[in-house]
């Protein structure tokens, strides 16, 4: 819509449209108020020039005159206030929800939690490493393409818990009308009622770090028949990926699953041939890390819990036992590394489970009578 390219967007939800009803209304107060003080100033500046002979007058303060500039202004912001107020309301009341659906942000991805349902599952970037290099032309989503969108019925209210864990981050879907911190330890709370059936984008709104531009954010919103399809199959896999977890896996399948996790979660900063960004991102490529038997362990706790004082972040409460076997295989085997190591899930979960630590995705796969937290 030409009205998109230099206005707010109107939106798919009611409050959406409400807003940008407010909008639109003060927006002409303002310029009104615009047009008779700019025209009055100018008309005296060219009245009431010295060139005509115009000399200043000299006079006192007038009562009227006071009261007017003051008494005015007063009731145009009543004017705009009472209809503000309203929609306010209408924003930070997120009772009689439908669905409840927990946001997390992290560096640099969504989690989604559906609260009655027990599945959990991270939203990642998915626009290819080759646009964001430029060797491709780039498509009309680029930078707001995600893996693993954010699936809710059309018609219901949907309650938004937001929160993190790490820095802050602001969900925001313009479409929506939705923009809400997500800050460590605290939980904020937003909702919305989608009308219409479509795809929805948003993006990150606060600076969270160097790949800040890279965490968008996609809401489909389907019929009720299509969410409930969608859940089912989505539980489904979820207890899939706990059965995977339970068994060996052999080298092909490691290195294959190694392969696209990496290229999820790792390869913007360590690149597509592990090569890296010294010294920031150093190479695994022919790494000791990833190379020398004695350092296997290390290279298991990097991956798991991260590293103080660096930017690599802990991921043994982001990816399944499976995820991380698989990714820990692959470095060790790729690009001319070639240790022969196969890390199995069975080995990842062990380690987890004498930290007393699960993994993030492994807690959203159990059934809500055997989940815990991450």
């Amino acid at each position: 819509m030409a009205q998109q390219q230099w206005n707010l967007p109107l939106g798919v939800t009611e409050i959406s449209r409400e807003v940008f009803s407010l909008h639109m209304v003060i927006f002409w107060i303002c310029l009104a108020i615009a047009i008779v003080v700019f025209g009055v100033m100018f008309w005296s500046l060219i009245r009431y020039r010295k060139s005509k002979g115009a000399r200043a007058a000299n006079f006192h303060e007038s009562t009227l005159v006071e009261i007017l500039w003051t008494a005015i202004p007063v009731v145009i912001l009543i004017v705009m206030a009472i209809p503000a107020t309203a929609t306010l309301k209408k924003i930070y009341d997120p009772s009689a929800a439908d669905l409840d659906i927990l946001i997390t942000g992290y560096q640099w991805r969504w989690r989604y939690e559906y609260m009655d349902s027990g599945v959990s599952y991270f939203s990642n970037l998915a626009t290819p490493e080759t646009e964001i290099r430029n060797q491709d032309d780039k498509n009309p989503h680029y930078l707001l393409q995600v893996d693993e969108p954010l699936v809710v019925p059309v018609g219901k209210k949907i309650r938004f818990l937001l929160t993190s864990a790490d820095v802050i981050h602001a969900w925001w879907v313009p479409e929506l009308a939705v923009k809400k911190d997500a800050v460590p330890g605290f939980i904020n709370e937003s909702w919305a009622r989608i009308d219409e059936p479509g795809i929805y984008r948003g993006q990150c709104a606060e600076l969270c770090g160097k790949n800040h531009g890279f965490m968008p954010i996609e809401v489909r919103a389907v019929p009720q028949e299509a969410y409930q399809r969608w859940l089912q199959g989505k539980q489904q896999q979820q207890q899939q990926e706990l059965a995977s977890s339970n068994k060996a896996w052999t080298a092909e399948q490691l290195m294959e699953r190694g392969a696209s996790v990496y290229t999820t979660y790792c390869v913007a900063c360590h690149q597509a041939g592990g090569g890296g960004i010294p010294p920031a991102f150093p190479a695994l490529a022919g790494s000791p890390v990833a190379t020398l038997a004695e350092q296997l362990d290390n290279h298991i706790d990097t991956v798991l819990y991260g590293k103080a004082g660096t930017a690599m972040s802990a991921f043994g409460d982001v990816l399944s036992a499976a995820d991380l076997a698989a990714v820990i295989t692959y470095e060790r085997n790729a690009w001319g590394n070639d240790t022969g190591d196969l890390i199995q899930p069975a080995d990842i979960r062990q380690r987890l489970e004498g930290e007393g630590v699960s993994t993030g995705q492994q807690a959203g796969n159990q059934s809500e009578e055997t989940r815990h937290d991450g």
